[in-house]
């Protein structure tokens, strides 16, 4: 183990992409353990602010801005650090660079800017036609699994944030 904390990649592993289901399985599981961190952050801003809803648009910007900072924070220090988040050690994943190793901090924050890309289009959908919760969600659903399809033919199953940074998603066991 070096100082830094970080765990070394087994060379043998780093040749065995994560696929895009089992990906999605950590994804979820991340999702519902940051809810708690999301419900922290936002009941402590309310409550040191003394903000009450209805939000307006400048309290809504600002706590919006702040929750993705402060995930972004998350996401950045775990991929740099050891190269997983709670939900990927679990699922036996590991994020590395070309070097096989946890990316460095600047790939991190691109990776976890660019990673938003795969709710761009159903969000888009929602501001310029939303409306109908059950089309909204298929339409939201159907945008997202298109930004995916690149995965299928990329022979280590990279999502476009992950070619962008330079990174990938490797299987540990």
């Amino acid at each position: 183990m070096s100082t830094t904390g970080a765990i070394p990649p087994s060379p043998a592993v780093e040749t065995r992409p994560a696929g895009l289901l089992i990906r999605f399985a950590a994804a979820t599981y991340d999702a519902i353990l940051l809810v708690g961190v999301v419900f922290v952050i936002t009941y402590a801003l309310l409550a040191l602010m003394r903000w009450t809803y209805p939000l307006s648009g400048f309290q809504r910007i600002t706590l919006q801005v702040i929750l993705f900072v402060v995930l972004g924070v998350y996401f950045v220090y775990q991929w740099t650090r050891t190269g997983q988040t709670l939900a990927m050690k679990s699922w036996h994943l590991r994020l590395v660079g070309k070097d096989g190793k946890p990316p460095q901090q600047q790939r991190a924050a691109l990776r976890y800017i660019l990673a938003w890309h795969l709710l761009v289009p159903g969000a888009l959908w929602i501001v310029v036609a939303g409306g109908r919760p059950a089309l909204d969600l298929t339409v939201f659903l159907l945008g997202a699994g298109l930004l995916l399809l690149p995965a299928r033919f990329d022979s280590q199953r990279r999502l476009l944030h992950d070619r962008f940074s330079a990174t990938r998603i490797i299987r540990e066991r």
